[in-house]
């Protein structure tokens, strides 16, 4: 005859007892009180423990630790919190390690182990560099051609080659203010001190146009597919189209003082211009009005830089003054956070491979700064120019930038990673994630 195997329930709560039973249908185990130190260690064929030796109460405190922290969060914690299935913006580390790992060591996620070189790989010199924080000299072609400003010539140095010719000779009366390539390569246009932008062919190595419009040197230039867009000492700002008859087919009046920074944003929706008015003004294409103006900076803005990684992220920096690099959201016009740098902000630049922004400094220290962005951590500090690091651009790839400074030289860093690397990096950590990404 076989057992009644009816159903009864894991307890039976009875009305006149004083205290109440706690039930539950499952076990949650609290390791606060378990050895980790050797209830994870490897157990041999005969079912003895294979470690073996006294273990100090220190040494099993800092390993429960860490692997609590690292592998299961923290159990006692999570089991006396009274939020144990929502979602906690913050992460409390209440064991005292002893392990030598503090506690930011073991949140962070692996560390990168790329090799940053502290010198440059190749030296020119580039004599009659001006050293004029209101200039941009310098710009690198999608056909990896290098131009630079000397004096009232403009040369092209062809960066697989090494080739150097010169495409044009203003001279005495006229000096060269700024430099910019089209997007295609095939085209630059050239700012005069006279206020004219010249653009050339560079295959044909002949000159196409002359744009007048501005009554002062021409300092900033930014091409968009199919507007260049020209700011001056005279405190305009210029859309040309180089299709129309016409001079220029906008002007944006804002600034009260010369030109010096201006870049269109990736999606070419928005128009950034920095002033030595301490400005920095957006606009766009649908009205000569400007849609915002920010005023905290406190010093001229030359340098500006949009990321490729993030839709409206702007960064701008400020003078001598300033000192401060600031982030922006032009979706929202907020400012998202800024970092004292504590010398002269000269130019900033978004990596294209990696989640990085380079900046290079006059006053006082004249050096070249890595950033990790969000992080806003100093991942390398690169020092060699004697002068302000007036002039920065970029390698087509993204690997390299190439600085210029009064010190009448051009320095060639690798800087950033390949495209390549970048990949191969975010498939490592995506195979082995830190303790957020772990669910």
């Amino acid at each position: 005859m076989q057992p009644n195997l009816s159903m009864k329930p894991l307890c039976t709560p009875k009305l006149s007892c004083q205290s109440s039973l706690k039930c539950a249908d499952r076990f949650l185990p609290n390791r606060s009180s378990i050895n980790l130190l050797t209830s994870f260690d490897m157990v041999k064929e005969d079912k003895s423990p294979s470690f073996v030796g006294n273990v100090s109460e220190d040494q099993q405190a800092g390993y429960s630790a860490l692997l609590k922290t690292q592998l299961l969060q923290n159990s006692k914690s999570i089991l006396n919190s009274n939020s144990i299935f929502k979602y906690s913006q913050e992460t409390h580390l209440k064991e005292n390690i002893q392990l030598g790992f503090s506690g930011e060591e073991l949140y962070s996620p692996l560390k990168s182990q790329r090799s940053i070189p502290k010198s440059p790989y190749k030296v020119l010199d580039a004599p009659s560099l001006q050293d004029d924080f209101y200039l941009n000299l310098l710009d690198w072609s999608s056909h990896n051609t290098l131009s630079v400003g000397l004096g009232p010539c403009v040369y092209l140095w062809n960066a697989s080659t090494s080739k150097v010719t010169k495409l044009c000779d203003l001279g005495l009366s006229d000096s060269v203010t700024s430099v910019c390539w089209s997007p295609n390569g095939d085209y630059i246009t050239v700012g005069t001190n006279q206020g004219n932008s010249l653009l050339w062919d560079v295959n044909r190595t002949k000159l196409i146009r002359t744009f007048s419009g501005h009554s002062g040197r021409v300092g900033s230039m930014a091409w968009s597919s199919k507007v260049l867009s020209t700011g001056s000492r005279d405190r305009q700002i210029l859309h040309r189209d180089v299709r129309s008859p016409e001079e220029y087919i906008g002007r944006l009046i804002g600034h009260k003082q010369e030109v010096c920074g201006l870049k269109w944003s990736f999606d070419e929706q928005q128009l950034g211009s920095g002033g030595n008015d301490n400005k920095l003004i957006l606009w766009n294409l649908q009205s000569p009005s400007p849609i915002i103006k920010f005023q905290q900076h406190v010093a001229a803005v030359k340098a500006i830089a949009w990321s490729p990684h993030q839709h409206g992220l702007l960064a701008s920096g400020g003078g001598t003054a300033d000192r401060t690099i600031r982030f922006w959201n032009t979706l929202t016009n907020e400012e998202l956070h800024h970092v004292d740098t504590g010398s002269q902000v000269c130019n900033l630049m978004f990596s294209k491979n990696s989640n990085e922004l380079v900046s290079t400094h006059g006053y006082s220290q004249n050096q070249i700064v890595l950033w990790q962005y969000p992080g806003f951590q100093k991942v390398a500090t690169l020092t060699g120019h004697t002068y302000r690091v007036l002039y920065l651009c970029m390698s087509p790839d993204g690997q390299t930038i190439v600085t210029g400074a009064g010190d009448e030289t051009l320095r060639f860093w690798n800087l950033f990673p390949s495209s390549k690397e970048t990949a191969e990096s975010g498939l490592q950590n995506s195979m082995f994630p830190s303790y957020l990404d772990l669910r």
